[in-house]
């Protein structure tokens, strides 16, 4: 890099003249290059693509004075002295590499963001982030409504869709910042220190971009460091206090953990319908805090249970009262497609977690009913199926198979669960969702619950996991109708 005015994360700097160049588009690259136009730099965007859209976003961002490249990712222009990326870029793009050999430093818009938050004299809000591979949005969205009630100011902000950089350089002020990151934005936050953490759990997920469970993993600890008040970490899954014990933070911070059963000295637990905390309280080895009920929780899932002790954790951890997380969990709404209850038609209970796009999100899921009529299949992202079926096999009373990897799925219930009856749907057509209902239907009995977990992608047959939640609620309408 050109100038030594980008390099420590703790002085100020003047963007002023500064060549920048913005890896990307989309809903990140845009507000990144605003920003930095409007901070005076030199803004050059190179994106891969050159579709409809791009040049929509391209065209408007010219208008302000940013160069765009359209179909040209891969070359670094002459005399960047930034690379300021999209977190779903590849770390191995030829882009990278060449900014790797000229010495120019690579950030991701989280760490242009965490670079930006007190510009201007004012004071900066603390953050409080959630990682993991299931569960990040819920937990960040518990975490803001409890702040809320605690009469903050808040947003929940990040790899959420909303803005970091729109967050920390725009009008409003915050007293607290409910953050998720994903494993790509920590991997390109190299200056990121939280007030306080949480990695919800680990399995594997974005492989192909990460190369290996260990980098993965690595990237996702990356929140822990320098956390000056609490991490999080989920005591059923010990890679996530692995993380915690290799973490460098800054003195005094603690190691808070949270668990499904009766909780330990400086842990978040649950004691006969109630969550109970052992952390933030005086004398924690003889003293409890009742924060709420598991019935206050929506819905009151095991794991969506744990998502609410991360959660009051991390609220906790920024001083909040008891009593704010029992009001911000009993006023939180979840996002659709996040096992949500459709209907009941003839005593069957028809649940869309369309959300759940890999095995970890899906045996979660599984978890949270007796007897289940199974809807899974799509696009299996290279996962294998044995462990899950394996473990639900008691579970489930049938399971009707759709897209274009069931065969995986079909193949592991035939080693697993052999008495399972199985629906093979062989199509891919959006419409293989009201005939996979009606098969569902045919197999259920009063009391069961029809369970839409795909355990894979849905891209194979619909849009995006929101379309095809749509699809399986629209079918189960039908049905009562």
């Amino acid at each position: 890099m050109g100038s030594g005015q980008v390099t420590d994360s703790s002085a100020p700097f003047d963007f002023r003249g500064k060549h920048v160049t913005v890896a990307g588009l989309g809903v990140s690259g845009v507000p990144a290059a605003k920003v930095l136009h409007g901070l005076g730099a030199r803004v050059t965007v190179v994106n891969d693509g050159d579709d409809e859209r791009a040049r929509t976003q391209a065209a408007e961002l010219e208008t302000l004075g940013v160069t765009v490249r359209l179909g040209d990712g891969a070359t670094l222009p002459e005399g960047t002295e930034l690379v300021v990326t999209a977190p779903g870029w590849k770390p191995d793009k030829p882009l990278f590499t060449a900014a790797h050999e000229a010495g120019v430093p690579v950030w991701g818009d989280v760490e242009l963001a965490w670079r930006l938050r007190d510009r201007d004299g004012r004071k900066a809000a603390p953050w409080l982030a959630v990682t993991g591979t299931n569960g990040k949005t819920t937990t960040v969205q518990m975490l803001a409504s409890i702040l809320k009630a605690a009469g903050l100011r808040t947003a929940a902000v990040g790899n959420i869709g909303v803005s970091l950089l729109d967050a920390v350089t725009g009008d409003e002020e915050y007293d607290v910042l409910a953050v998720e990151l994903s494993s790509y934005q920590l991997h390109w936050a190299p200056s990121l220190r939280a007030h306080s953490a949480a990695v919800l759990n680990l399995a594997p997920d974005h492989l192909d971009w990460h190369g290996s469970m260990e980098a993965y993993a690595a990237d996702k600890g990356r929140i822990y460091e320098g956390n000056r008040v609490a991490c999080v970490y989920n005591v059923a899954d010990k890679a996530t206090e692995d993380l915690v014990r290799a973490a460098d933070v800054e003195e005094g911070c603690r190691a808070v953990g949270f668990t499904l059963g009766s909780p330990a000295p400086s842990q978040l637990g649950v004691v006969e319908g109630l969550l109970i905390d052992r952390a933030f309280v005086e004398d924690r080895h003889r003293n409890a805090q009742e924060l709420a009920e598991v019935s206050d929780v929506n819905p009151p899932a095991p794991h969506n249970i744990a998502n609410a002790l991360a959660a009051a954790a991390l609220a906790r951890s920024f001083g909040v009262s008891a009593a704010a997380v029992r009001d911000g969990l009993r006023a939180f709404t979840p996002d659709a497609h996040r096992i949500a209850h459709v209907a009941d038609v003839d005593g069957v209970a028809y649940v869309d977690d369309s959300k759940a796009t890999n095995t970890h999100a899906t045996e979660a899921s599984l978890a949270a009913y007796e007897s289940i009529v199974w809807i899974a299949g799509g696009l299996a992202k290279g996962a294998t199926f044995d462990e899950l079926v394996a473990g639900a096999a008691k579970r489930l009373r049938g399971a009707v198979l759709i897209g274009a990897d069931r065969a995986l799925i079909r193949e592991a219930l035939a080693r697993h669960a052999p008495e399972v009856p199985v629906v093979d749907l062989d199509r891919t057509d959006t419409g293989a969702m009201l005939q996979a209902v009606q098969e569902a239907q045919r197999l259920a009995r009063p009391g069961d619950t029809v369970l839409l977990a795909p355990a894979c992608a849905s891209m194979d047959m619909f849009t995006n996991y929101n379309k095809r939640g749509d699809a399986f609620a629209q079918a189960v309408r039908e049905l009562g109708a």
